[in-house]
């Protein structure tokens, strides 16, 4: 370990800047490094609140991790280490140097490159297992000038390596074969190391890591962005108040998740309309983080209610705000939130001068009114336009890939239902869209009709009914469990039970949130486990996942549950965010706008689809959402004809006279 000054480090580290971004080997953090003795209790301790930690190599090639504060920099060798990765998710992780007992405790950095740098150090560390150490007194009579080169970008070599000599036994890596979700640790060739608690650490318990016979490292690799979702990024990373939308099946989640992932999560909050929309980017409800009820209750009397405590800590502390499922939002409640938020903040810029990131699709479902009350939509809000800077549209359709049946959804989405549309609909009426043995899963308007539906399903099977209770972190907080989580406190199934999986399991194969299958057998092991056999061809026993859920005061309560619920009936609210295989859909009893589109949406292909007694007078859209619409694809015309204009007068300015 050694220390410069701030001017050799810039020298050094100006060369490998842009490569230390590319490969993944650098992020910026908040980080603490404590020494300390055999205890395992922090003797000295330092803290740096805006860090820089780039990994590379010295001149022996021994992995370095680079610590910056912005004036010095210390450098510490990686030689035997361990990786602590429970709450990577939220930002946080730790390395401890096992000879030196030195701890670097990480916080407050995205999540999506504190999961590349790790992955990154892990496969980098266990392939060096094959080189020979430097010995001390090389390293002594070594006339080798002192350096710092960013650590290359892992190859896939560095990946076979890696997991050869794990396989082999010769040396342990930091990530299970579930990926960065468990906290584990790695060490020399020679030691296994168990990592004791102490008070300063803010990781749990770390059990010896068994050696797995299984490949579990991968390269460090993020799926790509389209064009579309890249720009909406840069702008949110600019720091601007952007509105994307776009229709069913554009990525909307997928990059919401992106934009989570890219922001430091002790000052980002992610929220939603409602609470399984919530759960499925790893929030709570917009409700829950503002703290003030339905908003209906005076200004003041709302203030006070953003004013206790644990509600005014996270008000205070918040700089980025995510919002999904906007159009679900009433108006009135978001003047009520943007004033509450100058108040509560004491600052008068919009929205108390946090940073906006709000997404959805006003042609979906609106907000709930009571009877004989008109809601506003978001952007009726008096607030919405000194709030929200930019709005953005997404328009490539992912979910569906036949060209036909994305047209006839973008006219039902705006309202429209052409008769050729109409005949098309009608025709699927009469579709075989059930197969080996799982039917169509029918999408209700009311969810009374599914837990009807689906019971009578279930004790009409014959046989043997097995029921499955959920193991909960707080039985006290059950009811934000049931509300916010996908999966159900208790499960009752049966042989022949038609299933839907609540969650992303292995996406290569097709298991994926609103796979359909049909439980063929029990496994009759240590614990009673269902054998699905789904759609997609994949027959599996499927084993309870957990799910996180943020609640109030940013603690986080967990649910282990088995990821399937029953599917011959969902609700249209509840299908939101899902891809189903086979759908069969009644449209008679719609009675919102943008009802039928979500319903008819969540169909991959028209071939899925089966619409029983259709009636094109189900289709309708807004008008005041219709009209907001058109205004942003005006907008959108504008500025891509300014863009291509000024790109134009810029190609000829820079037009050489005499060359093309």
């Amino acid at each position: 370990m050694n220390s410069s000054s701030a001017l050799e480090d810039n020298e050094a580290g100006s060369k490998s800047r842009m490569l230390s971004a590319s490969t993944g080997a650098e992020v910026q953090c908040s980080l603490t490094i404590e020494y300390l003795n055999p205890a395992g209790q922090a003797t000295k301790r330092k803290s740096i609140r805006n860090a820089v930690i780039t990994l590379g190599r010295n001149e022996f090639r021994d992995i370095i991790i680079r610590v910056h504060d912005g004036k010095l920099y210390q450098n510490f060798a990686l030689r035997e280490i361990q990786l602590f990765t429970q709450f990577i998710r939220d930002g946080k992780s730790s390395i401890k140097l096992i000879p030196e007992n030195i701890q670097i405790l990480v916080s407050n950095c995205p999540p999506d490159k504190l999961k590349v740098l790790f992955k990154t150090l892990a496969i980098k560390y266990a392939a060096d297992k094959i080189s020979r150490p430097v010995s001390g007194r090389t390293r002594l009579l070594s006339t080798l000038p002192r350096s710092f080169d960013t650590i290359s970008p892992v190859q896939v070599q560095d990946v076979k390596q890696a997991n050869q000599l794990q396989s082999q036994g010769t040396v342990q890596t930091p990530i299970s074969a579930k990926g960065l979700k468990n906290q584990v640790g790695i060490v020399g060739p020679s030691k296994q190391i168990k990592r004791s608690r102490t008070i300063s650490s803010e990781n749990c318990l770390v059990t010896e890591m068994k050696l797995s016979k299984k490949p579990t490292l991968t390269m460090p690799v993020i799926r790509k962005l389209t064009k579309e979702q890249s720009h909406i990024l840069g702008m949110i990373l600019k720091g601007k108040n952007v509105f994307f939308t776009g229709s069913a099946g554009t990525g909307k989640s997928f990059l919401l998740k992106r934009i989570v992932g890219a922001l430091p999560p002790k000052n980002t909050y992610t929220t939603a309309s409602t609470g399984v929309a919530a759960c499925h980017i790893g929030g709570t409800t917009l409700h829950a983080f503002a703290g003030i009820g339905s908003g209906k209750a005076p200004l003041q009397q709302c203030v006070e209610l953003a004013q206790r405590s644990g509600i005014l800590k996270q008000w205070q502390s918040c700089r980025h705000l995510i919002i999904d499922e906007i159009s679900m939002i009433e108006g009135e409640f978001f003047d009520k939130l943007e004033a509450v938020a100058r108040v509560v903040r004491n600052c008068n810029e919009p929205f108390g001068g946090i940073q906006l990131i709000v997404c959805g699709d006003f042609l979906q479902l609106p907000p709930v009114s009571r009877k004989n009350e008109k809601s506003k939509f978001c952007f009726q809000a008096k607030s919405w336009q000194k709030c929200i800077h930019v709005n953005m549209e997404l328009t490539d359709v992912r979910r569906q890939t036949d060209k036909k049946f994305i047209a006839m959804l973008q006219a039902i989405r705006l309202g429209r239902c052409p008769e050729e549309v109409a005949v098309q609909l009608i025709k699927t009426a009469n579709q075989k869209i059930d197969r080996d043995g799982i039917l169509a899963t029918r999408l209700c308007t009311h969810k009374d009709d599914v837990e009807l539906t689906n019971q009578q399903k279930l004790q009409q099977l014959p046989g043997e009914s097995h029921t499955f209770e959920a193991v909960d972190s707080d039985p006290m907080l059950i009811q934000t469990l049931n509300t916010q989580c996908p999966a159900g406190q208790t499960l009752q199934l049966k042989k022949g039970a038609q299933v839907i999986l609540t969650k992303n399991l292995d996406i290569e194969r097709g298991m994926v949130n609103g796979a359909r299958g049909v439980v063929v057998d029990f496994d009759l092991g240590n614990k009673t486990l269902p054998r699905v056999r789904f759609l997609c061809g994949v027959t599996e026993t499927i084993k309870p996942e957990r799910w996180m859920i943020k609640a109030l005061g940013g603690t986080y309560l967990t649910r282990h549950q088995l990821p399937l619920k029953l599917a011959w009936a969902i609700s249209i609210h509840k299908s939101q965010g899902m891809s189903l295989d086979c759908v069969e859909i009644s449209l008679a009893r719609v009675f919102e706008s943008g009802q039928a589109y979500v319903a008819l949406s969540r169909a991959r292909s028209l071939e899925g689809l089966r619409v029983m007694d259709f009636d094109s007078r189900v289709v309708h859209a807004n008008a005041d959402v219709l009209r907001f619409y058109s205004r942003l694809k005006k907008e959108r015309v504008l500025m891509q004809s300014t863009l291509d204009r000024h790109i134009e007068m810029e190609d000829q300015e820079n037009q050489i006279p005499g060359r093309l």
